[in-house]
């Protein structure tokens, strides 16, 4: 009966599902915890599978060839979309539609939990369905509040508490080197602690890792030594795998041994994203015992509890961007220098696109245009070059929206607790924090700690401007009413645009 009311709510009108999207959203959340696995259950292979060192692993169930078209069961995860859904079921936005026409004409994020039917097409060498991590456990978001890393970190008996490496240009503790890494690519620091543990016993064991081998998680990659460097890596990596899924981006993957695999349909986004990690690790065996009941899953349990004992989705259906204005004044017009590219890091998420003001012709020249608050929020976090504005009121990065500034001069940001609205001064624009070729402001949003790609479902919009990806990072276009404004470094007149909030 609840499913069936949730659908007559759905089918009825989606402006107004827009209008009342945080009644939509609590009526989803009641019966999110209650959602079952995904997958099917292979526990007893998977154990008998860990404990007989010397017997191959017990090969998973697979799924069957299915007719083409055949219409599937499925339950919406947090985050999925209807473009994702059909790479993913190597089928057609229409046949969807058909299967299930309770689907408005125009919708965002799907709600998790919804019962659908999806027309399958058959591919071969799909992989394992079973799911290691829920997706709310991966980014730092709601799941994180009020983890201590450091405190965990130097509770625990292993070397990681002992060790230390520079990062920022300053020597730092091992848990401080895991909460900068979470931080700046909002990864869940339980997951890297996880991860730290299940390869090298960082949290158990306080024999310090081989110094002559400073490839601490595996990847023996001579610009990558120590394990700041190693987490760097694997962040970034572990990002780029679980939104590339997201967008249905990340069809298949290839393993030391020249395997393909396909990820299955019906996994979730953490999951892809860890077998993505592992499958560039480990021989066939070891990958099998990572991804599986008795590997990386076992090992965060053991750290922090059953990971699948609330699974409350953090990213609702009708998912919707709140009203953004350019990051400029009102009549203004600034050079659209950087369509979406990484949010942090160097692949996916595209989460964010640069802006820099007319005035500033090649290289880090001073300006003395101030870069704005976008939307009325308040200052959680600030660093050299990097402003956070929280717009939902709790003073917490971790959930709502949030909109990271990057490449604001330092000493120009409003210290933290700054409440400050929307076109309030945050910064001159500059070259401070990360890489950059020129001064510029770098923005990009989150919601409950995942960055959100600003060519999406949910697409980046200011002020009716929506961001589309180009054939690379950093190219692509802002669009309003059938008028192209492309991004390019040169600053020339068709990357200018203006902010006309205001302005009669």
């Amino acid at each position: 009966m609840r499913f069936k009311a949730l659908y007559r709510f759905f089918n009825w009108s989606f402006p107004k599902i827009i209008l009342i999207g945080s009644i939509f959203t609590i009526t989803l959340s009641a019966c999110a915890p209650g959602t079952p696995r995904q997958g099917l259950d292979f526990q007893a292979q998977t154990e008998q599978a860990a404990q007989i060192d010397s017997i191959a692993p017990t090969p998973l169930p697979t799924r069957p060839a299915y007719e083409p078209g055949e219409l599937v069961d499925y339950t919406v995860q947090p985050g999925d979309t209807l473009p994702a859904l059909v790479v993913r079921f190597n089928t057609s936005e229409n046949e969807i539609r058909e299967a299930n026409p309770i689907l408005p004409a125009q919708v965002s994020t799907l709600p998790p939990g919804m019962p659908m039917q999806i027309p399958i097409y058959y591919q071969p060498l799909w992989g394992s369905s079973y799911q290691i991590l829920p997706d709310r456990l991966f980014a730092y978001g709601p799941a994180q509040v009020g983890f201590n890393t450091v405190d965990f970190v130097n509770s625990q008996p292993g070397w990681l508490k002992d060790y230390q490496d520079v990062a920022g240009g300053l020597r730092r503790s091992g848990g401080e080197l895991v909460e900068i890494v979470a931080t700046n690519f909002s990864i869940s620091p339980r997951l890297l602690l996880a991860l730290i543990e299940y390869q090298a016993q960082g949290l158990s064991n306080p024999e310090p890792p081989d110094p002559d081998n400073p490839y601490i998680l595996g990847n023996r990659d001579r610009t990558h030594p120590g394990l700041y460097q190693q987490l760097l890596w694997a962040a970034n990596l572990l990002n780029d795998a679980f939104y590339s899924y997201r967008l249905g981006n990340l069809t298949s993957f290839e393993h030391l041994d020249g395997r393909l695999e396909r990820p299955d349909p019906w996994q979730n986004a953490a999951t892809v994203a860890l077998q993505y990690y592992f499958s560039g690790l480990l021989s066939k065996e070891d990958y099998f015992n990572a991804t599986h009941s008795q590997g990386l899953e076992q090992t965060y349990a053991n750290l922090f509890g059953d990971p699948w004992a609330d699974t409350t989705p953090t990213i609702p259906g009708s998912l919707q961007q709140p009203d953004l204005r350019f990051p400029f004044l009102p009549g203004k017009a600034w050079a659209y220098t950087g369509g979406p590219h990484t949010g942090w890091g160097t692949d996916q998420p595209y989460a964010a696109i640069d802006f820099a003001p007319p005035n500033v012709i090649g290289g880090c020249s001073p300006t003395d245009e101030w870069a704005i608050a976008i939307a009325d929020g308040s200052i959680v976090r600030t660093d050299t070059g990097i402003a956070v504005l929280d717009l939902d009121g709790d003073q917490d990065e971790h959930t709502g929206w949030v909109i990271f500034y990057l490449h604001l001069a330092t000493e120009t940001i409003p210290p933290v607790g700054t409440t400050l609205k929307a076109g309030d001064p945050i910064g001159l624009p500059s070259c401070d924090g990360g890489k950059s070729t020129g001064t510029h402001v770098h923005i990009a949003r989150k919601y409950n700690g995942e960055w959100v790609p600003a060519d999406s479902p949910v697409p980046f919009n200011l002020e009716g401007w929506i961001a589309q990806n180009g054939g690379a990072p950093y190219q692509g276009q802002l669009v309003q009413f059938g008028r192209k404004v492309i991004a390019c470094e040169c600053s020339d007149q068709n990357s200018l645009v203006q902010s006309t909030i205001g302005l009669p």
